[in-house]
């Protein structure tokens, strides 16, 4: 017998690839077990033929109706798929249609290959050339069902090796697949073939890729021929067809936004203060005010007076991470401001009574704080935005101070992350973030003295001044022997995204001691 040479067609049974060719020239067709003498004589038939070494044996059934999944035995018959015993077998089939592997496919889904086992082609890829369009989808199973629909004269494949290897068999195929006008994927509607089509479309033909949406319930295209018939999937087909091609994430045509874009410009949420509304138009969702200022300017108390102002006038939900101040003393901050008192300082005018009054009636707000027990990571606080948001519907939210997020080992670096994902959250879930920022040290005159705050003195500038809407410095001069120009500060507007307007803009704020409010003033000191 020697040496196994070739497989080939059988002339005794008809199968074009059962009967192997040895060196003696000899053969034997695995179909009908028929050898085959060197010398041309008859053949005869032996069940216990061996292989040669090397000789690849390929499993054998029948062309037969498939009841269970409603597939008919002549769709079958022109893919080669065949039920065996115990199994059903898949050939896969190179560009000459040279049998170069099959897929076994036994009870439990329980899958081996016979052959060649890597680099295969798509299954059914070897009985088109190019054309109108081409269905892919995950299994073998899925391609007979596409077919079916088609009456087998429409181009459909599958994937050699399912969902997580979808790249690498598409990108083998990327020639043959871009000699079709379009082309359609029907991969599984689970995770999985989700997270495939996400991965593979970038890498496929420009403009051809289009998306093919089964019937609900339906996991896939054998699903939908089972459950609702071959229309079922010819709908899903055309309703590809006559859809936009797939384009990636971040594109959209004025045609997309055309509803949105015809809705007037709205005004949006009120500052405290008026100055600030009239200058920004309001707070939008999905923007990002940040503010800077020198240690004990005022920042903090301009924050509060403004999440009082959210609570109890606007009657917002509001969460706080406040993350160098400790949460009680917040909570004292925000009732002074509510009552005009200062709570927050031992020896003032007022009782206990009047303190613990405004605690309860604060306690009946919206009002969320972080505990963040001295840990200030990114992650976490990322997290738990997102928890407020969807628990208990807060869109207001202030940070101070932005630094205390930075890694200090890169702090420019994470910075710049970090900002670019706050600013990506606003956008997203169309919040309202408001972000404090330390300064860094400038030249001549301090920020605690009076020094002008300007935008590069923000830490992390770079990032700030590219992701943040609004950005406003305070200035006051806490060491000024007048004790009304210690009162007064200047709040600067560093930053109008909006419409560039109120950049450079000040007005000037007064501070009361026996109130702890900010208002308003024209005055100098």
């Amino acid at each position: 017998m020697g040496e196994f040479l070739r497989h080939e067609n059988c002339g005794r049974c008809g199968s074009s690839d059962a009967k192997a060719i040895y060196a003696d020239s000899s053969g034997y067709c695995w179909s009908c077990k028929a050898w085959f003498p060197p010398d041309g004589g008859d053949p005869e038939i032996r069940e216990n033929h061996k292989a040669s070494e090397g000789e690849v044996v390929w499993a054998r059934g029948s062309y037969v109706d498939i009841p269970k999944r409603k597939l008919r035995e002549d769709i079958c018959k022109k893919y080669g798929y065949q039920v065996g015993e115990g199994c059903q077998i898949a050939p896969y089939r190179d560009a000459d249609g040279r049998l170069v592997a099959q897929k076994i496919r036994k009870a439990g889904k329980k899958f081996s290959i016979v052959g060649e086992g890597s680099k295969l082609p798509l299954f059914g890829q070897h009985l088109w050339k190019g054309g109108k369009s081409v269905v892919v989808t995950e299994g073998e199973v899925d391609a007979l069902s596409v077919a079916q629909a088609f009456d087998g004269k429409w181009p459909a494949v599958s994937l050699p090796s399912g969902a997580p290897s979808a790249k690498k068999a598409l990108m083998r195929a990327y020639e043959w697949l871009d000699s079709f006008d379009n082309i359609i994927l029907s991969f599984d509607a689970d995770e999985e073939g989700r997270a495939a089509i996400q991965e593979v479309c970038p890498h496929l033909p420009i403009g051809k890729v289009r998306i093919m949406t089964l019937p609900a319930g339906c996991k896939d295209a054998n699903d939908a021929l089972v459950a609702h018939g071959p229309a079922s999937i010819t709908q899903a087909f055309w309703g590809a067809m006559n859809g936009p091609a797939w384009r990636p994430d971040g594109i959209v045509s004025v045609k997309d936004l055309k509803e949105r874009a015809k809705k007037p410009i709205q005004m949006g949420l009120p500052w405290c203060l008026e100055p600030m509304t009239k200058g920004t138009f309001g707070r939008r969702d999905g923007e990002v005010y940040t503010f800077g200022a020198g240690t004990g300017v005022g920042k903090t108390d301009f924050l509060t007076q403004q999440i009082e102002y959210d609570l109890n006038v606007l009657k917002q939900p509001v969460g706080i991470f406040f993350l160098e101040q400790p949460n009680v003393e917040t909570i004292r901050r925000i009732a002074g401001k509510m009552d005009g008192k200062t709570y927050h300082i031992p020896e003032a005018t007022w009782s206990v009574e009047e303190y613990e009054a405004a605690v309860d009636r604060l306690a009946e707000t919206d009002l969320y704080l972080y505990n963040h027990f001295g840990q200030s990571d990114w992650e976490v606080i990322k997290s738990r935005i997102r928890f407020m948001h969807k628990m208990h519907g807060v869109k207001l939210f202030y940070i101070d101070h932005l630094t205390a997020l930075a890694d200090p080992t890169k702090e420019r670096e994470s910075l710049e992350t970090i900002m670019a994902e706050i600013a990506g959250m606003a956008q997203e879930l169309g919040l309202i973030i408001h972000l404090v920022s330390h300064l860094s040290t400038p030249e001549g005159k301090s920020h605690e003295e009076g020094g002008r705050v300007m935008l590069k003195h923000f830490k992390g500038a770079r990032a700030i001044g590219f992701w943040t809407f609004y950005a406003f410095g305070f200035e006051r001069d806490k060491n000024a022997e007048d004790p009304d120009e210690r009162n007064i500060t200047t709040v600067r507007c560093l930053k109008d995204r909006g419409t560039g307007r109120f950049d450079g803009h000040t007005f000037k704020l007064s501070y009361d001691h026996e109130t702890c409010r900010l208002t308003e003033t024209t005055s100098e000191f």
